[in-house]
């Protein structure tokens, strides 16, 4: 059966998922002679029209409860349209799982998933319904800020992002539609100076910036704070220095560190704290699938645990 591409839209009301939907309908002629349909889960600020969705071969259905979006209405929706390439508009007060817990007609393959969010309002509400606001970015292939201006603080947004989606671009576009392409630095630091010493309020940053771009730091010396993982059954010689981060909220607290190598690792006791510095090198690792960002210690010190054990990502 020939696959049919269905293309997700999430994000919380009102910021801006219909625009661009019809922002890559009409402007980009993206359903070309194949027939679309736009699946809208909610209504907005702004409306489809449907005589100018029939002008460009699209139909327009919606489901208003989400107890209806369910395996059996997308295939009523698929018998009723058949469709050849489908938007989803998601509701962004519903919960996530239902979607991902909902089977698919057959066929209906997600190509790509994108989430937007309203520069002037996220701030906002990441304060007071922050697990809601990201679970709407968390599986999106491209998180979309509209509305920014000069004052926008897009490093902060695009580590709170990073720090629960890693795979995400993030795309700044500003009240007037066009993009912002600015190169901006994602941490607090020098990352071209070669010894670095980050703060406790650095390493969440940094472990986000390591991890994507190991070679940045390949060759550079880096002291911190770290939590010793060093469990009996790790490989000797190994051992992991890292922090307990929050990502999103409490129930999503991690261990965040890296592979360690140091002949004398089975001294330093599990969950102990050190002071730690070490050479960074870029290898190959299996605990990273590929190559990542390897620590040699050159000096590790006992330490005193912080009054904050955690680290965060903004």
């Amino acid at each position: 059966m020939e696959e049919i591409p269905v293309y997700l839209f999430t994000g919380f009301m009102d910021s801006g998922k219909t625009s661009l939907i019809l922002e890559t309908l009409f402007e980009n002629d993206f359903t070309e002679e194949d027939r679309g349909l736009i699946i809208a889960c909610e209504d907005g600020d702004v409306e489809y029209d449907e005589e100018k969705l029939a002008g460009i071969n699209v139909k327009l259905a919606t489901i208003d409860e989400e107890e209806d979006f369910n395996a059996k209405t997308l295939e009523k929706l698929n018998e009723a349209y058949k469709p050849q390439v489908i938007f989803i508009e998601y509701n962004g007060t519903w919960g996530m799982d239902t979607l991902k817990e909902t089977e698919l007609p057959e066929g209906w393959v997600v190509v790509q998933s994108l989430a937007t969010a309203d520069a002037t309002t996220f701030e906002m509400y990441l304060a007071n319904m922050r697990t809601m606001i990201m679970e709407q970015l968390f599986d999106a292939d491209v998180v979309i800020f509209n509305r920014c201006d000069d004052d926008t603080p897009r490093e902060k947004f695009r580590r709170n992002v990073k720090a629960l989606n890693r795979k995400a671009q993030i795309v700044y576009e500003r009240k007037d539609g066009t993009l912002d392409e600015r190169e901006m630095e994602d941490v607090p630091f020098d990352t071209s100076a070669d010894f670095i010493e980050l703060s406790d309020a650095d390493y969440g940053l940094w472990y986000l910036d390591a991890m994507d771009n190991p070679k940045k730091y390949d060759g550079k010396t880096i002291k911190f704070l770290a939590l010793v993982y060093n469990p009996d059954k790790m490989k000797k010689g190994v051992f992991v220095p890292g922090r307990f981060a929050m990502t999103c909220c409490v129930e999503d607290i991690t261990f965040i560190g890296f592979k360690c190598k140091y002949p004398d690792s089975d001294k330093i006791p599990h969950k102990s704290w050190i002071e730690i510095t070490a050479k960074v090198k870029v290898e190959f690792a299996k605990e990273y699938r590929g190559k990542g960002p390897v620590l040699y210690p050159v000096e590790i010190k006992p330490a005193k645990k912080p009054e904050d054990e955690l680290v965060y990502f903004s």
